[in-house]
């Protein structure tokens, strides 16, 4: 596993760009980060708030789930997210123009159900996509979060899944069938059947994880199997459609913040691991290809 770089502030949601580079978010910078496979990093955009999920749409732009922020501390040299800061105004959904770093809001608001902590986005072949909201917590309270499903023009957004604890990966099958979700605190994760656009029937569970760990956003490979980021333990953790463990691969030196994977080169064999207590981004093989998103 090769390390290309170590100066990110708490990096999510990679996405393999066309060019190969990987772009990042920056969840306590605020931007969208392009980090090259020499390992130079070249700040894009700037998104604001807690930039904390990123997908390429069917028009090339970044879309990217914004949380609205949180409240940061170290330990140990590592980096840790915590509560609600002081100057709260909500999440959203951003659109990034790459090409001029524009950075425009879509949503803010579901009807009157304001976007909290928007987290993980996944396009579906249609061009419309699935997006976790994960919520805040603040000193007595914790918000119960949801799945939505929108629209790149910013017309049309509605909530498909609610409530569920602290929702955050979100990925399709292979077939485009199924919604797999990720719930952080439960450490489980759920399967839906796509009925129709932006429709979810028959939830069920796919595994539930041992220990005291929790998950973070999720990919998804060729052949099905959900890759999980997986808090505390700071591992990928490979789980079959059944929910079988087929493996854990963890980073070179420890970290309890591996948030998200991504798939690239030529044959989806390389995978690009977020490790954002250490501000990190690594490289290495899979064994097995990623499976190649709708856009």
């Amino acid at each position: 596993m090769r390390m290309l770089t170590d100066k990110l502030q708490f990096p999510e949601g990679p996405v393999v760009a066309p060019d190969g580079s990987v772009l990042a978010v920056e969840v306590r910078g605020g931007t969208l980060a392009r980090i090259s496979l020499d390992g130079d990093v070249t700040r894009v955009a700037n998104c604001g708030g807690g930039p904390n999920g990123a997908a390429i749409g069917p028009d090339g732009h970044v879309y990217v789930c914004n949380n609205g922020g949180f409240q940061w501390s170290e330990n140990g040299g590592l980096v840790f997210p915590g509560e609600q800061p002081e100057g709260y105004t909500g999440g959203s959904i951003q659109r990034v123009d790459l090409t001029a770093g524009e950075v425009t809001t879509l949503y803010t608001h579901c009807g009157d159900i304001q976007l909290r902590g928007p987290n993980d986005i996944v396009f579906d072949t249609s061009g419309g996509f699935y997006f976790t909201d994960l919520g805040k917590s603040r000193p007595r309270e914790l918000d119960k979060g949801a799945v939505y499903y929108a629209t790149t023009d910013g017309s049309t957004i509605r909530e498909v899944a609610f409530p569920m604890d602290h929702p955050n990966g979100v990925g399709l099958s292979p077939d485009g069938r199924t919604l797999y979700v990720a719930e952080s605190t439960t450490a489980r994760v759920w399967a839906w059947d796509i009925a129709g656009e932006g429709g979810l029937a028959n939830k069920r569970l796919v595994v539930s994880l041992s220990g005291v760990q929790y998950l973070d956003s999720l990919a998804i490979e060729a052949g099905g199997n959900v890759c999980l980021a997986t808090l505390l333990t700071g591992a990928i953790t490979v789980v079959s459609p059944e929910g079988e463990i087929v493996e854990v691969v963890n980073v070179p030196e420890p970290d309890p913040m591996v948030t998200n994977i991504c798939f690239g080169g030529p044959d989806l064999t390389t995978a690009y691991i977020t490790s954002s207590g250490r501000g990190r981004l690594y490289e290495t093989t899979w064994a097995r290809p990623g499976l190649k998103l709708n856009y």
